[in-house]
């Protein structure tokens, strides 16, 4: 009996201890709120959003360009010589091609410029932040680091293992 008793407090340590150290830390970022507060970022979205504005002027400009001459197009075409007609109809078909092709070069994904520009903005704030969380997370003696930004990934979480805020103060020391 003894022996049996001895055995299973044996078995029990070793369990609890097995167990202490297989425990992993686990914290949690709110990336869509760093991005959100972090100067360089909101620069960054600020510059993609004049980008943005600057396409979308050019390309409204070329639908109304091509507006005003389907509509001279209708106005004039009970008038005109065939020859004409089917001129002005070759020009309004190139003119519409061309205003979809741009679109498509500009806001089209992932090769869009549009597209492109994000990546080029946004590529080394994001690896600043990841690196931020990273060194973070091992000071912290963090295995892992969710994000809370989507409700999905994560339904709860302890503040306690919130590092937003350390991660944001870290960024914003390092300018």
């Amino acid at each position: 009996m003894k022996k049996t008793l001895v055995f299973l407090f044996l078995i029990a340590a070793t369990t609890l201890t097995f167990a202490q150290t297989v425990q992993q830390k686990t914290g949690w970022v709110n990336f869509q709120s760093i991005m959100q507060q972090y100067p360089l970022a909101i620069k960054a979205q600020s510059d993609l959003d004049v980008y943005v504005s600057k396409k979308t002027r050019e390309l409204d400009s070329m639908k109304v360009a091509l507006q005003n001459d389907y509509a001279n197009y209708q106005k004039q075409a009970a008038t005109m010589t065939p020859e004409a007609k089917k001129t002005m109809e070759q020009d309004i078909t190139a003119k519409s091609q061309a205003l979809e092709q741009y679109q498509q070069k500009i806001f089209a994904q992932p090769n869009g410029k549009v597209y492109m520009k994000n990546e080029e903005l946004f590529t080394p704030i994001k690896e600043k932040i990841f690196a931020a969380i990273e060194a973070i997370a091992k000071e912290e003696g963090m295995k892992y680091v969710l994000d809370r930004s989507t409700e999905a990934i994560v339904i709860y979480a302890d503040t306690e293992f919130d590092i937003t805020y350390k991660v944001l103060d870290r960024l914003n020391r390092k300018k």
